[in-house]
């Protein structure tokens, strides 16, 4: 049975022989990789990238890169193109070919009708001399020297630098078309990411409510607010504008500091010139906020005039943090 270093150096092999074939990548890039850049760039229809076994399921990860970047691209089992898919290529279409020997059966019947229809073809293949090379408008060269695989035969180095060389694409053309955070949003409007770049301080405490109070509110009446709406804090106003912020830490110094504090009021232990940010500001620009001044809370404003508070747990709950 292999031993526990046996695992160790097998996956550091692997790790290494694959970190090789993807280096060896940059001596690959020629002339034809600006051609192909160049030409989507220009492209009035879509990327369509096509691939049998392993190959197709990379594809479907550039495909999805593509399109998350900026470039329309759409996936098309080889297998299924040859048994009525074909109709998936459009007249303004580039094909992009993926195949390690680029001799498939698949592959050979496709290339044909691809160059029938008149589009044009780019071979993402690690064989230079294959069918699928020498019948392509252009060539990007993943060759590999031998697979991570003990035997040479799962496709491991081939397919991480396949994949690779679509992310050197899809890059290119980000980088190309100027292709911006906001511009990235648009194309990730859901989970994680898209809250991240489109979810706005106000969305968030608009469902907090106001917890509000002015400088002559009693200590025992001001606590009443803050229980009420469990943020940990009421802000005290005047004329509409933020002067001060109470928290749960401020009532805690207080009962430190006095035994009878029924002659208080609000203005005499808020925290005054507290921070704040305006409803339309990023989620995330009010976590950095919170985190640059160690706060749990943070006053959210409408052109300078109180309209809410939002708390460190909002961010959390919504895995902005």
């Amino acid at each position: 049975m292999i031993n526990n270093n046996e695992i160790l150096e097998s996956a550091i092999q692997t790790i290494e022989m694959e970190s090789k074939a993807i280096l060896n990548l940059k001596n690959k890039l020629n002339y034809q990789f600006i051609e192909v850049v160049k030409y989507i760039l220009t492209l009035n229809g879509r990327v369509v990238v096509t691939g049998i076994g392993k190959s197709a399921i990379i594809g479907q990860k550039i495909v999805a890169t593509l399109n998350s970047t900026g470039t329309p691209a759409i996936f098309m089992h080889a297998a299924d193109a040859i048994h009525g898919d074909l109709g998936i290529i459009q007249k303004d279409d580039l094909v992009i070919a993926i195949s390690k020997s680029g001799n498939t059966p698949e592959i050979k019947v496709l290339v044909p009708f691809v160059k029938q229809m008149g589009n044009k073809l780019v071979a993402l293949v690690g064989n230079e001399s294959s069918f699928l090379a020498t019948q392509a408008d252009f060539m990007l060269d993943t060759t590999v020297e031998r697979e991570a695989c003990t035997n040479n035969l799962a496709p491991t180095s081939s397919t991480t630098a396949q994949l690779v060389m679509g992310d050197a694409v899809a890059v290119a053309l980000q980088k190309a078309r100027d292709f911006s955070d906001k511009d990235f949003a648009k194309y990730h409007p859901g989970g994680t990411l898209g809250k991240k770049l489109y979810l706005k301080v106000g969305e968030l405490s608009d469902n907090n409510g106001k917890p509000e109070a002015s400088k002559e509110t009693s200590i025992k009446d001001l606590i009443f607010i803050m229980t009420k709406h469990r943020l940990g804090a009421a802000v005290v106003v005047e004329d509409d504008l933020p002067i001060g912020i109470v928290t749960d830490g401020d009532i805690r110094r207080m009962l430190e500091k006095h035994d009878d504090f029924k002659g208080l009021k609000a203005e005499d232990i808020m925290s005054p010139s507290p921070k704040s940010i305006d409803r339309e500001e990023l989620a995330a620009d009010a976590l950095h906020v919170m985190r640059e001044n160690n706060i749990s809370q943070l006053i959210v404003s409408n052109q300078g005039k109180y309209d809410g508070i939002v708390h460190f747990h909002d961010l959390l709950k919504e895995g902005i943090i």
